[in-house]
């Protein structure tokens, strides 16, 4: 039996924080930790579209297709894509703060290896 799209997406969406996590605890460059944490959080906004799907269901538009006695069995919930295009661009703000602090710690310091900040330290 074949693995249905939503399966296969949250299957990529999990393997995407996995990578990501990996990415974020192994390297000591700012920039590669950056799209290490990136593509972690693209991998929760693929698992939450991958729950929000549910096969055979239409988009959550009442037109002469689908009226409103059976929309509710008929439409897909449209929270998780709004959640999701909410994420997307509290995401693309976070990772633009992360790149001009990478970009200031660069200037100031000419590396951007964390081993080399250690002022912080206990």
């Amino acid at each position: 039996m074949m693995p249905s799209i939503a399966q296969l997406a949250m299957a990529t969406g999990f393997i995407l924080i996995l990578i990501g996590f990996y990415g974020a605890l192994t390297q000591r460059n700012l920039l590669r930790m950056i799209v290490a944490f990136t593509l972690s959080g693209t991998g929760v906004n693929i698992v939450i579209v991958a729950i929000g799907y549910m096969h055979g269901r239409t988009a959550p538009i009442l037109d002469a297709t689908v009226n409103a006695a059976d929309a509710v069995s008929r439409v897909i919930d449209p929270v998780p894509q709004a959640l999701v295009l909410t994420a997307i661009v509290i995401g693309l703000g976070v990772t633009a703060l992360m790149l001009a602090y990478a970009l200031k710690l660069h200037e100031q310091r000419r590396s951007l290896d964390i081993a080399k900040f250690t002022e912080l330290k206990w």
